[in-house]
């Protein structure tokens, strides 16, 4: 589904908020943070001029900087709403963008090394909010031969991630963002493997405790997976009956994680114990409160 972000008012969007709000959670890796500019082809990879810049950064950690979004590091690219949203790359900023976006960038990067590959509204951003960056683009062309000079002369020196090292960050990281909490990381244990070329099972020995979808980069969860979210301790939905159908009613919810939004993977406890994983239709508060409707579409339950 297509997020618009065509007017100064989308920097307020729920998703965009959520985005940048979520962002905190995540930690950049390495020794240094390559700032680029977004594109309008989504995800940015697929771009012209991210296949460019990805000639000179692999292996490096890449904030992506956007409105209304603030800022996406690479591993995030393929997750929803950020590889599926349209709003203009023209360049001109507003102050309110270049404040928001700036704030989400500079508290991302943290103490980290910044080379700031970027020119025009930008490089406006990465200036106030990242002003002992190096800054690689002198002839507002990113990707002209000498920027990209640069950028690969900039780029000497640091260490390069290994590819499990950064398989790994990006499972956790997309783990983080879709839970809200750092503890999600325990979803993804050290000893994971990965199945499937699109839709990609994420398993722990024979046991899959989620699926990573290849259209929207979140996760879905499994009993397993359910089971970790629950000694997590959120997004779980309480009942005191068996269930035995895939759909479960608001009537039938004794209590509710009251961050839950409609959307997010929940899982549902009876007496302290995991009894199935779905998607909820409803939010924390309404499911607790309401008196009729869905509240939680049962992906997986057990008897």
């Amino acid at each position: 589904m297509k997020v618009l972000c065509t007017t100064e008012t989308s920097l307020n969007r729920p998703e965009a908020r959520r985005w940048r709000e979520r962002m905190k959670l995540l930690e950049p890796q390495g020794d240094v943070v390559v700032v680029l500019p977004c594109s309008m082809r989504k995800p940015y990879s697929a771009s012209k001029s991210h296949r460019i810049f990805t000639q000179a950064t692999k292996g490096m950690q890449e904030a992506i900087l956007t409105s209304p979004f603030g800022v996406c590091p690479r591993e995030m690219e393929q997750t929803y709403p950020i590889q599926s949203y349209d709003v203009s790359t023209v360049g001109d900023w507003s102050r309110e963008e270049i404040k928001l976006t700036g704030e989400c960038l500079q508290e991302y990067v943290g103490d980290h090394e910044v080379i700031a590959h970027v020119a025009h509204g930008y490089l406006t951003v990465c200036q106030e909010y990242l002003p002992d960056a190096t800054f690689t683009c002198k002839d507002g062309r990113t990707i002209s031969p000498e920027s990209m000079a640069n950028l690969r002369i900039a780029l000497k020196g640091y260490n390069r991630m290994k590819t499990h090292t950064r398989q790994l960050h990006m499972l956790r990281s997309v783990a983080r963002y879709q839970f809200n909490t750092t503890a999600a990381d325990q979803l993804i244990p050290d000893d994971y493997r990965l199945r499937g070329r699109f839709d990609r099972r994420l398993m722990q020995g024979d046991e899959q405790i989620a699926v990573l979808h290849h259209d929207y980069g979140l996760y879905s969860l499994n009993i397993k997976g359910g089971v970790i979210l629950n000694n997590i301790g959120v997004n779980w939905v309480e009942i005191d009956f068996e269930m035995k159908t895939n759909t479960l009613f608001a009537p039938g919810v004794v209590d509710a994680y009251p961050e839950i939004i409609p959307k997010d993977e929940v899982v549902i406890i009876r007496k302290g114990e995991v009894v199935g994983v779905g998607k909820a239709v409803m939010s924390g508060k309404e499911m607790k409160n309401g008196e009729k409707g869905v509240a939680v579409r049962v992906r997986h339950r057990l008897n």
